[in-house]
């Protein structure tokens, strides 16, 4: 069940970061769109007790980033179960309970997810100039990122307690 609604609700945070690019596009923000899967993907790193279920959800929203996305099929699905193990081998539970400490995991992780996107692009593209006139856009997205992790990290909270289990009395006792 789990599983299931974080890739919902991951699903209907690509949509909807979809549906910003033409909405901030006249701002002239220069790329500041924000990616509201990776603050998912790092609070499934750092929460998810689950290997399998949280490198399973990374794997499918990465996938389903690949395909909305019009990106090279196989891109994000890798990026992102990159950045989950990050989060997950950063080992950064207790940080990530301040805002201050999610606003700076987000900014830093949204950088190395720009970077590793950048190198395989320099690395497996065809086109050469690519991945420079993308790399200006990092910072700009990093930071909108990170001020929209303020949203999803208790959106991704509550989806994580609404969904474990509670104790029953009887099953206390025996």
């Amino acid at each position: 069940m789990r599983t299931g609604a974080f890739l919902v609700i991951g699903f209907l945070l690509l949509v909807l970061q979809g549906n910003l690019y033409p909405l901030l596009g006249p701002l002239d923000l220069h790329g500041a769109t924000p990616s509201f899967v990776l603050p998912l993907l790092i609070f499934l790193g750092v929460h998810e007790a689950s290997t399998v279920r949280g490198a399973g959800v990374a794997f499918g929203l990465g996938y389903a980033t690949d395909l909305l996305a019009s990106a090279p099929i196989g891109l994000f699905t890798m990026v992102s179960v990159v950045v989950w193990w990050l989060a997950r081998t950063a080992g950064v539970r207790l940080a990530a309970q301040t805002w201050w400490t999610k606003v700076a995991l987000s900014f830093g992780f949204s950088l190395v997810e720009s970077v590793l996107v950048l190198v395989l692009l320099a690395i497996f593209g065809a086109d050469p100039q690519r991945p420079l006139e993308i790399a200006t856009v990092a910072l700009p997205r990093a930071t909108a990122t990170a001020l929209c992790s303020l949203f999803i990290f208790p959106l991704a909270q509550r989806l994580h307690q609404g969904s474990t289990p509670a104790r029953s009395f009887e099953g206390l006792m025996g």
